[in-house]
């Protein structure tokens, strides 16, 4: 995973998400494969800001389904990233 666009899918876009972005932490949609150290090096590179922490979560799957047919919505990885003081990221929101 050398390329930092394939490890930092989107940017998560909830209320939460919102809400911490005042306090200088943005909710990334990463490879699951991914780990602390490799998303720090593609924030850092992207965005060109210096990251202060990491914290990553497994959003597990849901179970789905439409009428007579179930099935699952995928499972996935979040990562919260905190940014040092004076650095910001601009995230436009498609309304």
């Amino acid at each position: 995973m050398s390329n930092p666009r394939s490890i930092i899918q989107k940017p998560v876009i909830t209320e939460k998400a919102t809400i911490l972005r005042e306090g200088n932490k943005y909710a990334f949609r990463v490879d699951p494969k991914a780990n602390k150290v490799q998303i720090r090096q593609a924030i850092e590179s992207i965005f060109d800001v210096k990251v202060e922490s990491v914290r990553t979560i497994k959003v597990p799957s849901k179970p789905k389904r439409q009428g007579l047919y179930a099935g699952r919505r995928a499972g996935w990885k979040k990562a919260y990233v905190t940014l040092q003081a004076g650095d910001s990221i601009d995230i436009v929101e498609n309304v």
